[in-house]
């Protein structure tokens, strides 16, 4: 089988499987978030941090639960890794330095997992374990709980109330991703990950020198940072280690985990909203946006234009020879597309135009699917800005889902799409501004500038993969970045629950002649290229004189 009929089953049998559970998956997590019955465990949680279960709460506490949620977090995974030396299970490793456990802290409460270090010689086990990746879990919850409060703020009418978000937390964690992860783990260990407390191996090289090899549980936190779309990886390689991604299989599996609860996240909302269409309309317009970022990426990859890769015949540069150029676009689109910074290939060695795509993914919002609930949620703002825009064509009052779309609604929603924009163009330029900044750069010219826009790009939009080439591991870019991830996470989540708590105060609007149909393919459409025309208007410029100008010279 030649490698593009390779790539096409590929691609073919991840769509096939979607589709098998988005509905059960979707279903079930409808179940989670509208049932009224606590587990006895769950009671004893709640106890223990001292919430009321059956108590409603406003947008504003909701907000506040969430924000300082997050900062306890913060501050927890900050001083577990400065006093990682005084812990069990700490290898021997030094405490991670003060500039780089605060980058590492905000990246993995913001769901980031933007890494500036190599985890295999810097973090212990129980660093990784206990406070890595139960971040992976609770930062993916907190975006599945704010994904909910929105959908109930359609759902409800005069209330000011979105539910509570230590529930919605705990059940997210504890009903949803750990029994995944449970499975998906003891899945991965059968393709051959590791999973143990091991010591690292000194091993004598082809060439004579000697290596450490790390182990650890590796299995364990793989699955879970890519089904919570968070990807940081246990290993510098990241996916492409062996360790952490063994065979082409995994690969596929590791890519199924990726999309599997962003995509079912949208029959969960057609079910709250009481009409499945709606769910329909929404993963139609992801999948919309996905095949085609896929198949662009993978075409580009496979077509390899490009001087080095036409003179060698492929762009297999910083590519794994174990998947090979269509696994590899697949898996990059994939990530890129969701706030998963997972890697199992060097992105820095794609073709100028592919490099581009991944770029572009990120820069769409990551709403195809998008991270796991902040992709339902973003996707939810742009149908408001699509109605909304719609309306002004047909000079009505816009509506969606009965709820009308007024100065409040659409001054909130342009909020949010505008917050990413500016951080990912202020960093940059500030980046380029400063010589110092620039002496990180290894490459100069177009490419230079596309090794920092990604940079900031990734951390703004919560995405966490990086291009390479560029040494981040600095005071500044860890201080910068940092912030565009806190600030490129909590700011549009709170603009979020704005509107959520705005929508739920309405009377519902009932349907007329003139109301938009948003269950439709005219709807769909409308909706790709709104997104589509956002990110281009905003972001043209830049890929002008990065990507763009680097695929054409």
């Amino acid at each position: 089988m030649s490698p593009t009929a390779a790539g096409i089953v590929f691609i073919a049998s991840m769509v096939v499987a979607l589709a098998v559970v988005h509905r059960p998956l979707g279903d079930y997590m409808y179940r989670v978030y509208t049932s009224t019955r606590h587990y006895a465990f769950e009671r004893v949680i709640y106890r223990l941090i001292g919430v009321q279960p059956d108590t409603e709460q406003r947008w504003t506490v909701y907000a506040r639960s969430v924000l300082a949620f997050s900062a306890v977090s913060i501050l927890f995974l900050y001083a577990f890794q400065r006093l990682q030396d005084k812990l069990f299970l700490s290898l021997g490793f030094a405490p991670v330095p003060d500039h780089i456990a605060w980058n590492t802290a905000v990246s993995f409460v913001t769901n980031t997992n933007w890494q500036a270090y190599s985890g295999e010689s810097t973090m212990g086990h129980l660093v990784q374990m206990a406070g890595l990746a139960v971040q992976n879990f609770v930062s993916a919850a907190v975006g599945m709980a704010v994904a909910i409060a929105l959908v109930r703020g359609f759902a409800r009418k005069k209330t000011d109330e979105l539910g509570n978000f230590w529930v919605d937390l705990v059940r997210g964690s504890i009903r949803v991703l750990l029994p995944l992860a449970f499975v998906g783990a003891l899945v991965l260990v059968a393709g051959g990950l590791i999973q143990n407390f091991a010591d690292p191996h000194t091993i004598t090289t082809l060439a004579g020198g000697e290596q450490a090899i790390t182990g650890g549980p590796v299995a364990s936190q793989e699955i879970i940072k890519e089904m919570g779309n968070n990807g940081g990886g246990f290993y510098n390689a990241n996916s492409a280690h062996p360790f952490e991604n063994a065979t082409s299989w995994t690969n596929w599996v590791e890519i199924f985990a990726i999309l599997m609860l962003p995509f079912a996240l949208p029959r969960t909302f057609g079910r709250i909203v009481g009409d499945k269409r709606q769910g329909y309309a929404i993963v139609a317009v992801m999948g919309v946006l996905a095949i085609t970022s896929v198949g662009v990426l993978t075409g580009l990859e496979i077509a390899h234009n490009g001087t080095v890769p036409q003179a060698v015949g492929a762009a297999m540069e910083g590519k794994e020879v174990r998947f090979g150029v269509a696994n590899s676009g697949t898996f990059g689109a994939a990530t890129t597309l969701t706030s998963t910074g997972a890697v199992n290939s060097f992105h820095d060695s794609y073709t100028a135009l592919g490099g581009m795509i991944t770029m572009f993914n990120m820069m769409l919002g990551e709403v195809a699917p998008g991270g796991v609930g902040a992709g339902l949620y973003g996707m939810l703002v742009l149908a408001v800005i699509t109605v909304f825009v719609a309306g002004l064509m047909v000079g009505r009052t816009p509506e969606y889902l009965g709820k009308k779309i007024g100065a409040r609604e659409i001054k909130l929603a342009s909020m949010y799409f505008l917050v990413t924009p500016v951080l990912v163009l202020v960093g940059t330029a500030l980046a380029m501004g400063s010589a110092e900044q620039r002496a990180s750069m290894l490459n100069g010219g177009a490419h230079g500038l596309s090794e920092v826009l990604y940079a900031f790009t990734s951390a703004s939009n919560n995405n966490g993969s990086a291009f390479g080439g560029l040494t981040v591991n600095t005071p500044w870019y860890d201080v910068a970045l940092g912030l565009c991830m806190a600030l490129g996470r909590f700011l549009p989540i709170v603009f979020v629950l704005g509107l959520a708590g705005s929508l739920a105060r309405q009377s519902p609007t009932p349907a007329s002649a003139g109301t938009l149909p948003t269950h439709r393919p005219q709807f769909v459409g409308m909706v790709v290229g709104v997104t589509i025309i956002l990110v281009g208007l905003t972001f043209l410029p830049a890929l002008a004189l990065g990507p763009l100008a680097e695929g054409i010279h």
